[in-house]
């Protein structure tokens, strides 16, 4: 006999007397597990919603049933996400179910599994939160013990999951300085795939903490079964694909253990961070679109307030800070409606001026040479203009050539008896954020600039070096395998203390670009710098590629100076327009060496950007034509939650004769809903054939528009490059 239990959308299942289901639900998706007390700890299955009665019978399937939370030392050769040594030297574990239970937070039910190993005072908590407004469901794990000695945890995965093999492909990010978010999709092979990060600071240059599994086959971005994870942690994360004799790959994510093994204290709980879990059956950018509802609702700070458009001053002037330059600058993006300007790097240093990078970081005192009237004078300059300001910051970060340094040498990471490493400038060094001294003085430099000056409406925080020294004097020798783990708890401390205080603060992670792009971090910052490289060629392929874990409104995209800074090459400020405006616009630029051509059309599409920016920012993403599809072009759109309006993004890639490009259709409209065309940023001398013209969104996505291969212009403003915003508004019958 079967009985079933309903608990705040939780469901328990109790098959016989001795097995328990527990399905744990979002709107779309459902968890099931095997948790018999007493028994163990079982994977059923993941997928899309089941019915009560296929929860019920599901053990039945023949499929097999692997352990939720895999444990060293007793079983096969598999991996595990758990492995310890226990004081005695005794290595294994056998962990049991104690107990299941069940509460609600806000949108979201948690369900506790509690386990026990069955000889030792050894504990598990395995935790699953389940929203009921977005398809993720977050997976952590919580151990403790209670034996008289210090347990070293080895291993110690956030979660495992059991992915059945077929034709199954991984899509993941890869990259280096200037070339983030690269996409790299491959089918899973038998053998290892591991993706994992030892920066100590930044995570997300080289590699993301995120991936996407495509069931069906080769990865669609519209159709096919796609489960997503992400990592929600700013340190070092490993994550593992063991594909074995079995059934299955299996896959484990958490925190990287190398260097990092755990000593626990009896009564301490170790939390690891948060693994989060989506499926989608409308392909990668149906994943995409369940990841970024859940970030701008609860993970991204402020996600649902439309971000600002900006002037950022670092690739207009560099070092060279001065007043009556920054007035200009404030003046110039006043001009063509922007409303925030930013001051990078340059404007600071006393005894040690910042003329360089070599040198000052840690001494946030203003350099009065450069700003007589100090960081209150800016603010007043910005408020004449009708603008926000915000200020550039380093600050876990010192050189050596700093007076923070010559006062606190023993604040830095460093090993005992030997020299440091050091990064940027020849000089550079981080700050050791274990120290709860350090940690205060890096909270007091936010602190005692926005109490000196509370009309500061944004920091940019960088971070442009990792761990290259392994030491700290804070920590005792028997913790310094804590460091890379205890550097990130601090920085999440300080983190959280600015927000308290200070909850409205924008705050950019900016970490060499885009190294910090990840949900450990993004509840306490508002968004991050893609990439360095401004190149809009490039940042398509990088902002596709981030685009997968990340919405828009959190990926800043500026319009920048050309030849490109970083690439030496030339596009046309249409192009480059276009391109950023399909992330959170700015600007990278001196205005003052701007044509008034180019001056009025920034403004333009500004002005035509606040039109835009709540279906940019807050809408859902589908991807159309992959950049990495080699097919000459790339092509997105974004969609209102209304589905009222849309809009349409078109690049060309390539410049051949006579090449023949495909027909782009759109996705994510309403079917029956009119549609009228309006194109944004237009510079050809005629209008397109269909402006202003009215399709359904059944033709719009079963045919899509021809789009022109190039810009009809006069004969000396002829480029070899092409690009298309097109604004959709719902037009009532």
């Amino acid at each position: 006999m079967r009985k079933y239990f309903l608990v705040a959308g939780i469901c328990l299942f109790t098959v016989n007397l001795f097995a328990q289901n527990v399905c744990i639900s979002t709107p779309g998706t459902s968890l099931v597990l095997s948790a018999p007390t007493g028994g163990d700890l079982r994977y059923v299955y993941y997928g899309n919603k089941l019915s009560e009665t296929d929860v019920a019978t599901i053990n039945q399937t023949g499929s097999d049933n692997y352990s939720a939370y895999p444990v060293y030392g007793l079983g096969g050769a598999s991996e595990a996400a758990l492995a310890v040594k226990h004081a005695d030297g005794n290595m294994t574990l056998q962990m049991t179910v104690t107990d299941v239970k069940t509460n609600q937070e806000g949108n979201a039910n948690i369900t506790i599994v509690k386990m026990k190993d069955k000889v030792d005072p050894f504990f598990a908590n395995i935790c699953y939160k389940a929203y009921q407004d977005v398809d993720i469901i977050e997976v952590w794990t919580e151990i403790s013990h209670q034996e008289k000695n210090p347990v070293l945890l080895n291993q110690f995965a956030s979660a495992y999951l059991p992915i059945r093999r077929g034709e199954v492909w991984l899509s993941h990010l890869y990259g280096s300085w200037a070339n983030e978010g690269r996409l790299a999709q491959e089918p899973l092979k038998p053998g290892m795939k591991i993706i994992k990060n030892k920066d100590g600071v930044r995570n997300s240059h080289t590699a993301h903490a995120e991936v996407m599994f495509s069931l069906d086959g080769k990865p669609q971005e519209n159709t096919g079964n796609v489960i997503g994870a992400a990592l929600c942690y700013s340190g070092n994360y490993k994550l593992r694909i063991d594909t074995d004799d079995s059934e299955y790959h299996h896959f484990y994510a958490g925190i990287n253990e190398d260097n990092s093994s755990y000593n626990l204290p009896k009564g301490e709980v170790f939390r690891t961070p948060e693994l989060a879990l989506t499926y989608s059956k409308e392909g990668l950018s149906g994943s995409s679109r369940n990841f970024h509802r859940w970030a701008r609702i609860y993970k991204l700070a402020h996600g649902t307030s439309l971000r600002k458009i900006l002037l950022n001053s670092w690739e207009g002037v560099y070092f060279d800070i001065n007043e009556q330059g920054m007035d200009q600058m404030m003046s110039d993006i006043e001009s063509m409606g922007g409303e925030l300007f930013v001051m990078d790097d340059g404007w600071f240093g006393d005894k040690f001026p910042r003329k360089s990078d070599n040198s000052s970081l840690g001494d946030w005192k203003v350099d009065k040479r450069k700003l007589p009237n100090g960081i209150r004078g800016l603010v007043k300059d910005a408020q004449k203009h009708g603008i926000k300001f915000g200020i550039w910051l380093e600050p876990e970060m010192t050189n050596t050539t700093s007076e923070l340094y010559e006062k606190h040498p023993d604040w830095i990471l460093k090993a005992p008896e030997r020299d440091p490493i050091t990064g940027r400038g020849g000089t550079q060094l981080v700050l050791d954020l274990t120290n709860p001294e350090v940690q205060d003085f890096i909270f007091g430099v936010v602190d005692n600039l926005m109490t000196d000056n509370p009309e500061i409406d944004y920091i940019k925080w960088d971070a442009n070096m990792s761990i290259m020294n392994h030491g700290s004097s804070y920590l005792p020798k028997d913790k310094q395998n804590h460091l890379y783990i205890e550097f990130h708890r601090g920085f999440e401390k300080i983190c959280q203390r600015i927000r308290a205080k200070y909850p409205d603060l924008t705050i950019q992670a900016c970490a060499s670009g885009g190294g910090r792009a990840n949900y450990g971090v993004l509840p306490y910052f508002d968004e991050f710098w893609v990439s360095d490289n401004t190149d809009a060629l490039q940042r398509i392929y990088m902002q596709w590629g981030t685009s997968y874990f990340f919405p828009a409104i959190a990926m800043g995209s500026h319009i920048s100076a050309t030849p490109n800074h970083q690439t030496s090459r030339t596009i046309p400020l249409k192009y480059r327009v276009d391109v950023a405006m399909s992330g959170r616009l700015g600007m990278e630029i001196q205005p003052k060496n701007m044509t008034e051509e180019e001056k009025a059309l920034c403004k333009n599409a500004i002005a035509e950007y606040k039109k835009i920016r709540p279906v940019v920012q807050l809408g859902d993403i589908y991807r159309l034509l992959s950049p990495y599809d080699n097919q000459g072009v790339a092509s997105l759109m974004y969609v209102s939650p209304e589905k009222n309006k849309a809009v349409f993004y078109w690049w060309k890639l390539e410049q051949f004769c006579n090449q023949h490009l495909p027909r782009v259709k759109m996705a994510g409209l309403s079917p029956e809903k009119l549609y009228k065309i309006h194109e944004l940023n237009r510079i050809d001398n005629i209008l397109l054939k269909f402006e202003d013209q009215v399709f359904t969104g059944e033709y719009l996505m079963a045919n899509g528009l021809e789009i022109p291969y190039k810009h009809t212009v006069d004969y000396n403003k002829q480029t070899d490059y092409t690009s298309r915003v097109l604004y959709l508004e719902e037009v009532k019958q």
